[in-house]
């Protein structure tokens, strides 16, 4: 008797199962990625958007911020994200504002397929891969303990790719797909070299664990020249950031580094006993990993004699074990908890998210929740940015009160990235570009003390600022200050000139 010949259709049918498996999952990835934008917001151009835009902007157009641009263009030179996006523009030819949104949604993609992945991995279902990714996309603005660090930021900077990398990493590690993990790190290397370190780290203490090879030695080798004394306006810096040094952190920041690992160690023995071994590797090079960042983050930051080291932050290992750990414990929590019943994922996610959203509307209350482009914005600060780089010589050298990202209706939007324009240093985010290249120290100390007394500042003062550094424009809060040409102004700021009285002479 013979066999029945095969059936083409089944054939088929059988071979399009993985592909339509696949499709769903990027489907359920996008869906996700588009929720989690709607729930932590989009904001460009805040915070290290003021660091991250301007570099970009200055490969497009060489012409913009020719003062003063150290302050951003010494992270530029330092890895290709700039490149990166400005490539991308040429390319597509897209405006800059939405190859930033872009860029955006494909991080957060990126990551949340790297969970999906992960929770694939180490609990062999899609409801558990959907709980690790849903899980993660709902908690992206966690406050990583003390570290100043989210999960992933509200606009695009390298830590987007750096921690979407990160994870596919460990994802390739856990498969043993060695090459696409070197791949991975290469690219996290390209994009932000010190977050490649703390990826190396993981991968090496997860192969180590995975397979207990006896024969690793880890060795640090001080790199001295990277790391130059520390002097007084160093050290002032330094000390505007709290969260380098471990000693000022808060007891619930404390609690943010060891309950997690508490956490992971928990997961680890429900591993065991399940005999889930990638999940019980992948917890306990989590617990390793975070002890020894630990221990590194005591030896660099309570010795005063160590602050030249302080600029490694290593506890930034703390943004992977975080991820991991959402990861997991959504996969866990869909595989045995949440299984099929609705009602007990919406009693989760539901409430999650809508606290997730009001944390971030309190934090840019006078802004959009989405600032989407080719939206006027709401927020007067910035509406006042976008008509100095309407207005102005591209030439301009603005200054601003040091402080303004941090006054009370500023949502800390960056004005280089948004007005295209020159600025004095500023005391809130120019202050962090010296923590990681000393030699702007000096310089930033200078201009900062120039500027220490704004509040109080009268026309002689501003005359004095174009005297000595060539500054033509200010922006100031309502009500100003008399004997300025102020060409804008709305409820709360004006956008003025700097002319010299006696000589007939302008600003230049």
């Amino acid at each position: 008797m013979t066999a029945p010949a095969p059936n083409p259709t089944d054939y088929a049918q059988a071979n399009s199962v993985p592909a339509l498996r696949r499709l769903n999952e990027i489907a359920a990835v996008l869906l996700l990625t588009s929720a989690s934008i709607a729930i932590h917001g989009y904001h460009p151009f805040v915070e290290d958007g003021e660091i991250y835009v301007p570099g970009i902007k200055k490969l497009l157009n060489p012409e913009l911020y020719p003062f003063n641009d150290g302050f951003f263009a010494s992270h530029a030179k330092l890895t290709l994200f700039p490149n990166l996006i400005a490539w991308s523009v040429r390319i597509t030819e897209l405006p800059l504002e939405w190859a930033l949104l872009l860029w955006q949604f494909a991080c957060i993609f990126m990551l949340l397929m790297a969970c999906w992945k992960l929770g694939l991995v180490c609990f062999g279902n899609s409801r558990a891969a959907l709980g690790s990714a849903g899980l993660v996309g709902s908690l992206l603005t966690v406050p990583v303990a003390g570290t100043a660090l989210y999960i992933l930021d509200q606009y695009v900077n390298p830590r987007c790719f750096s921690t979407a990398a990160s994870v596919w990493v460990v994802v390739s590690v856990l498969q043993r797909k060695y090459v696409q993990a070197f791949l991975w790190l290469l690219f996290t290397v390209l994009i932000h070299p010190l977050m490649a370190v703390f990826s190396l780290a993981f991968a090496g203490i997860l192969l180590w664990i995975q397979y207990a090879t006896s024969g690793v030695r880890l060795q640090f080798v001080p790199a001295l020249a990277l790391f130059p004394p520390v002097t007084n306006a160093y050290r002032m810096t330094l000390d505007s950031r709290p969260y380098f040094f471990l000693l000022r952190w808060q007891w619930y920041e404390w609690l943010g580094i060891f309950a997690p690992l508490l956490i992971l160690w928990w997961f680890a023995s429900l591993a065991r006993r399940r005999e889930q071994q990638l999940l019980e590797s992948l917890c306990w090079a989590a617990i390793v990993f975070g002890i020894l960042g630990f221990v590194a983050a005591v030896v660099i930051t309570v010795p005063s004699s160590m602050a030249r080291f302080a600029e490694l932050q290593p506890l930034r290992c703390l943004q992977l074990i975080y991820i991991l750990l959402f990861a997991v414990s959504g996969a866990w929590l869909a595989q045995n908890v949440f299984k099929a019943k609705l009602w007990l994922w919406l009693g989760l996610f539901v409430p999650l998210c809508a606290g997730m959203f009001y944390a971030q509307r309190q934090l840019f209350p006078a802004t959009a929740h989405l600032e989407l482009p080719g939206v006027r914005s709401s927020n007067v600060w910035v509406e006042a940015f976008v008509w100095a780089r309407d207005h102005t010589p591209v030439k301009a050298y603005f200054a601003l009160d040091p402080e303004h990202m941090r006054l009370h209706g500023e949502d800390q939007h960056g004005f280089r990235a948004i007005a295209e324009r020159s600025m004095l240093a500023d005391a809130a985010k120019d202050s962090g570009a010296v923590t990681m290249f000393p030699a702007l120290a000096a310089t930033w100390l200078e201009q900062v003390n120039a500027q220490a007394h704004w509040k109080t500042f009268i026309l002689a003062d501003f005359l004095n600022l174009h005297q000595t550094y060539g500054v033509d424009w200010v922006v100031l809060r309502q009500p100003g200050v008399s004997g300025l040409d102020c060409p804008y102004a709305n409820s709360a700021v004006l956008v003025c000139h700097i002319a010299l009285r006696g000589s007939g002479a302008e600003a230049r």
